[in-house]
């Protein structure tokens, strides 16, 4: 059982954190998602991390699953969510989106991490 100070999958997290920060340093900003999304890929599996890619999510409504999926750029550990991004700023729409896949999964943590900031790599840990 987890102490009450102890962070939920913060072995898996900090790895996860740890390969984009390799990419971030390698790439920088400046470049489109699907850039970041495939070095993450490379980084993943060199690192291995297990991780689906742009895996589809099923929406319920009232017990029925409906036509409409999200489609979250990866599923690491099959237990945490990551979004990328590669904004000048994450807004709500973007933490939204995240809660959103959360909600819809059932997962309890998700990671939005943003290449797109200048300096330092930009993220945030999620917990529903």
């Amino acid at each position: 059982m987890k102490s009450e100070g102890e962070l939920l999958y913060r072995e898996e997290v900090y790895a996860i954190v740890g390969a984009a920060i390799e990419v971030h340093r390698e790439l920088g900003p400046g470049f489109l998602e699907a850039v970041y999304h495939e070095a993450m890929e490379i980084v993943l599996t060199a690192h291995n991390i297990p991780f689906k890619s742009n895996e589809k999510l099923r929406i319920r409504f009232k017990e029925i699953l409906l036509r409409k999926e999200y489609e979250a750029d990866f599923i690491c550990y099959d237990k945490i969510i990551v979004e990328i991004k590669a904004l000048d700023v994450v807004a709500g729409k973007e933490e939204a989106q995240l809660l959103h896949y959360l909600k819809t999964t059932g997962f309890r943590i998700g990671l939005l991490i943003n290449f797109g900031s200048v300096g330092t790599l930009k993220w945030k840990r999620y917990i529903r």
